[in-house]
């Protein structure tokens, strides 16, 4: 439902207030937007996001703004939002483009676009938006369909004209680093001649998490042939010494030791990832690294895109299942009523195939919804 003309928008704004993770997805349509229209493109993105941001060659400026209606440590005061309009009003911008998951609410987003004086304003949304939106789809996803978050958002900028022949993650991997990387890593006794694997344990959410017992039975096989780096945050360095120590000899725990652009460096380096779904599997998926990653269903939209290696689905525990009635009707919808989990042996048995040379395409969705997945572009 196109109603204004977007083939001379050249100063637009992307709105994509989640984690890193979410932006790298967003990434070719954004790179859609630039090719089509010769855009500058700044993006409206949250803290956990900004530094990937950097790294995104379609980017040309990035605005850093936790909105109140996206989960954050950071508190929202009314004076912030006045603040941001502001800025966000003083750039005069042509359009702006939303992008959300099938289960969040366009509106808010939409109201600060709108009191922004943006003239366009496109997104999905399940209801009538009226004037809130000048250009957006009726959300058939899910209760038509399921698409991959990449498709979703191609599909969505398609509609407005802008489309681009290149489908793949938009990461810029910076080898500038690679000495300091390299000191840091044989300041740990890593043998950086000899080749490794990541170990990502760390979760924003104890819904998505895999037990660190787990991961220690699956590190003790593994380091057998393998130098292991065990990656994370600031915040995940006592996980991940605890699963160095459970490990012992040929693990390294380098949480909060490497920033962002050599963490990159790291997984495109790496001979396979092995992760738990988080903002590292999208970085692995940029870089062409091989994964095995542990999905905790809840959102199916988000498997790596364009990856190889493969995804071992598990379920989450009945207690820390989503409140939002529009995952909850998925969840019921494609879980199987068998228990699904991950064994360590799963994991090691897909490390192995990868290792072999029978390195396979990740699908775009679980098996499940796969023939509920199409495109409307």
């Amino acid at each position: 439902m196109s109603t204004s003309d977007w083939s001379l928008c050249r100063n637009i704004l992307v709105i994509r207030p989640d984690n890193m993770g979410d932006l790298l997805m967003s990434s070719p349509a954004i790179r859609a937007l630039k090719e089509s229209f010769n855009a500058s493109i700044t993006v409206l993105t949250s803290s956990m996001a900004a530094g990937i941001a950097k790294m995104i060659p379609e980017i040309d400026e990035i605005l850093v703004y936790d909105v109140p209606w996206v989960k954050s440590n950071n508190l929202v005061t009314e004076d912030s939002f006045s603040e941001i309009i502001s800025l966000i009003k003083d750039k005069a911008f042509d359009a702006a483009v939303i992008f959300t998951v099938y289960s969040q609410n366009p509106l808010p987003t939409a109201m600060l676009a709108f009191l922004a004086g943006i003239p366009r304003r496109l997104a999905y949304c399940r209801e009538n938006p009226y004037g809130l939106l000048t250009d957006w789809f009726p959300d058939p996803e899910p209760f038509t369909l399921i698409k991959h978050q990449v498709r979703r958002d191609l599909d969505l900028v398609a509609l407005v004209g802008a489309s681009t022949r290149n489908l793949s993650l938009s990461l810029k991997v910076d080898q500038a680093v690679s000495s300091e990387l390299q000191g840091k890593l044989e300041g740990e006794g890593v043998d950086i001649q000899k080749p490794y694997l990541i170990l990502h344990p760390g979760v924003s959410e104890k819904k998505r998490e895999y037990a660190p017992e787990k991961w220690i039975e699956t590190g003790k096989l593994l380091a057998q042939d393998y130098q292991l780096l065990i990656t994370g945050g600031p915040s995940e360095r006592n996980l991940t010494e605890e699963i160095k120590l459970g490990i012992g000899s040929n693990a390294f725990s380098l949480a909060g030791k490497v920033n962002l652009k050599e963490f990159i460096l790291l997984i495109d380096n790496a001979r396979v990832v092995v992760s738990v779904n988080t903002g590292t599997i999208h970085i692995a998926a940029a870089t062409s690294t091989p994964l095995v990653v542990l999905y905790a269903f809840s959102n199916p939209q988000h498997f790596p895109w364009n990856s190889t290696g493969a995804v071992l689905l598990y379920d989450i525990a009945e207690d820390l299942r989503s409140k939002n009635e529009i995952i909850r009707y998925v969840n019921d919808l494609y879980i199987p009523a068998q228990e699904r989990i991950v064994s360590p042996q799963d994991i090691i048995g897909e490390v192995q195939q990868i290792i072999a040379g029978n390195n396979k395409p990740i699908e775009e969705m679980p098996p499940a919804l796969k023939n509920a997945t199409q495109s409307i572009a």
